[in-house]
């Protein structure tokens, strides 16, 4: 039985006080509520270690939003998977749309961080996803097993345990506009089998996938009632306690 893993990516929001602040709400609107599901919180990189502190002991998980290809070197304005393990932080997110969007991140590159990251002994959510265009020039199967096969070349079987898929039709994001459940739940079908084919139906089976794009109070019921949807990375409503928690407790 796939466990629900709901996780909000802060994006660049949230100063380290704000975000402490913010933390410690949700933690505690969260246990009020009964909320029983796999969770985890994405801060920008200066508000890590306030987070960390704030959510301590509350079985929140505390992920990175990106990280380098190398463990230190000369790569200015870069952070480290060594860095982040140094402050607490075991789950990092990689590909995600707007990574490979606005600083043209190749499936290559990312290929890199995965296997970096699972060499550190840290637990990856990858995104995949297609665009607008793609998707209405019939692509979808097509660019989900380029980002597939490219992003978890070299990975492991014993390795994929560590790594969650995140479909993201970038279309979605933000936009307000979301796939139907029956779109999104298609999709993350046919990653399960692309999975399934790569590795074993077993992987696959286990595998956790989750859908992101504009997901919210109203449509996170019927998106988490689909069968191969395990959960939500949560943009926008991940930034408030009031938005987020009808997501969290969606089965409530």
């Amino acid at each position: 039985m796939r466990k629900a893993y709901i996780a909000g990516n802060w994006k660049m929001n949230m100063t380290p006080s704000k975000g402490a602040r913010f933390a410690s709400e949700l933690a505690k609107a969260a246990k009020e509520a009964g909320a029983d599901v796999k969770m985890m919180v994405a801060p920008p990189f200066v508000t890590i270690p306030a987070v960390l502190e704030a959510l301590k002991g509350t079985g929140i998980i505390v992920a990175a939003q990106n990280m380098n290809d190398h463990v230190s070197g000369a790569y200015t304005g870069e952070v480290s998977p060594e860095m982040l393990k140094d402050l607490g932080v075991e789950t990092v997110i990689l590909g995600h749309s707007e990574r490979r969007s606005y600083y043209k991140e190749s499936d290559e590159f990312i290929n890199r961080k995965v296997l970096l990251a699972i060499e550190q002994g840290m637990d990856v959510v990858l995104c995949v996803g297609e665009t607008l265009e793609e998707r209405e020039g019939g692509k979808l199967e097509e660019v989900l097993t380029t980002q597939l096969t490219g992003d978890l070349k070299d990975v492991k079987p014993e390795d994929m345990k560590h790594i969650t898929i995140a479909y993201e039709p970038v279309w979605a994001i933000g936009t307000g506009k979301t796939a139907t459940p029956e779109d999104a739940d298609s999709a993350h079908a046919f990653i399960r089998a692309k999975v399934a084919e790569m590795y074993s139906s077993d992987i696959a089976e286990n595998l956790i996938i989750q859908y992101g794009g504009s997901v919210n109070a109203s449509n996170v019921k019927a998106l988490m009632a689909k069968e191969n949807i395990d959960g939500a990375l949560v943009g926008g409503a991940s930034l408030s306690v009031e938005k987020f928690l009808p997501i969290i407790t969606y089965d409530k």
